[in-house]
């Protein structure tokens, strides 16, 4: 059953750019206004975080979009106390809309007496009041399973599909993916086929954590463009490093695909420094400036999709339909020729 209530967005400190940017998108789409929510979120002057809402919520559908993000702490406890407010302020539905789902690489006990933190996050989300996550590239898509509420995980590779389809059009006989290990094998595969590209990877192995102590390709890359997949780039490192094996084995050049640039410590040196033609993150994380100023650093934006997402779950209709191309080009129009 369609809600009779309008959506409503409410944004915390994490990207605020994007929260606009989707609320812009879903007035064009429904051809009326969607505003973010009037409301304060700052910081007491020792570090406590205060929430109050200056719009009535009262059995109103409440998306909010806050990424849990650098400073992690910080932006998760913004959301929670976000969810707290709105549910007491008799909210009928609350949606956490969070692009880039923190603590989401502590999703297993790696080994002993380690604690299990994405199912801890899980935990709070649910008993702070929110009862829908929209996220997208899950770094484990296991973690869906941690919630008792519904949990929609959106894709970034159709959107890649189609920017690459625009980029490459010219040579896409000689595009090839690459997975830069061998956990990501899946998502890579998954772009290669929406493409009709080629699959290689990347066996990298460690002597120590942080440290990589040998590199392997496990396919021909000679003469190809090869675009590294990923969900995740923090440092950089494993990337740069995959970029010139790469090379070494024959590959013409090289561009990486990444949903979520953490891009933390050296790594937007790092990736200026490096052998890649370019790095392709999205919006899900607030760029920073020295990322805003790389030259081989571009940003593609999710906010059409988390808004057709957003709209789909208030209208209770599919939102697996925007896992498809097809689906996407009409709502990405403008932005890509393919």
């Amino acid at each position: 059953m369609p809600n009779l209530t309008d959506p409503k967005l409410i944004s915390g400190n994490a990207n605020k750019p994007l929260a606009t940017a989707i609320a812009r998108r879903m007035s064009m789409h429904r051809g009326m206004s969607v505003d973010l929510v009037d409301a304060r979120v700052e910081r007491f002057n020792d570090g406590e975080i205060f929430v109050e809402m200056y719009d009535n919520v009262r059995g109103e559908d409440v998306f909010i979009i806050q990424p849990t993000s650098n400073p992690a702490n910080d932006n998760l406890m913004e959301l929670l106390i976000m969810s707290d407010a709105l549910r007491r302020s008799s909210a009928q539905r609350i949606t956490a809309v969070i692009p880039y789902f923190g603590y989401a690489r502590q999703d297993r006990r790696t080994k002993a007496r380690t604690p299990i933190t994405a199912k801890l996050v899980a935990n709070m989300l649910v008993e702070a009041g929110v009862e829908r996550i929209l996220t997208m590239d899950l770094h484990a898509a296991q973690i869906q399973g941690f919630f008792d509420i519904p949990v929609d995980n959106l894709y970034a590779s159709p959107i890649f599909a189609l920017d690459i389809m625009s980029h490459f059009k010219n040579q896409m006989e000689d595009v090839m993916i690459v997975s830069p290990d061998v956990g990501g094998v899946a998502r890579a595969r998954e772009l290669a086929k929406r493409i009709n590209a080629p699959l290689s990877i990347v066996d990298k192995r460690r002597e120590k954590p942080g440290e990589i102590a040998e590199m392997t390709i496990i396919g021909n890359v000679e003469g190809k463009t090869c675009i590294i997949v990923d969900d995740i780039c923090d440092t950089a490192g494993t990337l740069c490093k995959a970029a010139e094996v790469l090379l070494e084995n024959g590959a013409k050049e090289v561009h990486s695909y990444i949903t979520h640039g953490v891009l933390s410590g050296p790594a937007v040196e790092r990736v200026t420094n490096s052998v890649m033609k370019s790095l392709v993150i999205t919006d899900t994380i607030e760029a920073t400036e020295p990322v805003l100023g790389a030259p081989n650093i571009r940003i593609v934006p999710t906010a059409p999709m988390f808004a057709q997402a957003t709209l789909n779950i208030w209208n209770g209709t599919s939102v697996s339909s925007l896992f498809d191309v097809e689906t996407l080009g009409p709502i990405y129009e403008g932005l890509y020729s393919v």
